[in-house]
């Protein structure tokens, strides 16, 4: 049986990540989640925006700076860092083949919004992408 998983944000969360993507348009956005990660639900509690070190509308790239700063900060929180965000301009949220090959690297959920189609997804790579629920309370 497969564990059911679920990422969970508020909808002020929601709409902060929504209004970064559509700020960075045409390019891609991006984020890190923080929080807890309890019985395959990863609980959001807070957003780390940053900035894409490369603006490109196929591609994001953080800097290790800010990827640094993020650890510490959630860190110096007590919350774990428990997914990546970022947004596809001009295409589904689904990962990209790129995406793929980062997600390897890092094996947390990925959250995609997608600006064509304002939808948001989430996927953790396994042997193969699994999709995982996003609800928005």
């Amino acid at each position: 049986m497969t564990l059911q998983r679920d990422l969970i944000l508020s909808k002020i969360h929601f709409d902060i990540l929504k209004k970064h993507a559509k700020q960075n348009e045409p390019n891609e956005s991006c984020a890190i989640l923080f929080g807890r990660i309890e019985d395959g639900r990863f609980s959001v509690a807070e957003i780390f925006l940053t900035k894409n070190a490369a603006p490109s509308p196929v591609n994001f790239t953080i800097s290790n700076e800010e990827l640094i700063k993020a650890y510490q900060e959630s860190e110096k929180k007590n919350m774990e860092v428990i997914a990546i965000f970022h947004s596809h301009p001009d295409s589904p949220a689904y990962p990209s083949s790129t995406d793929k090959q980062y997600m390897e690297v890092n094996p947390i959920p990925w959250a995609i919004y997608s600006n064509v189609n304002d939808e948001f997804r989430a996927y953790i790579l396994e042997s193969t992408i699994i999709p995982i629920n996003v609800r928005v309370l």
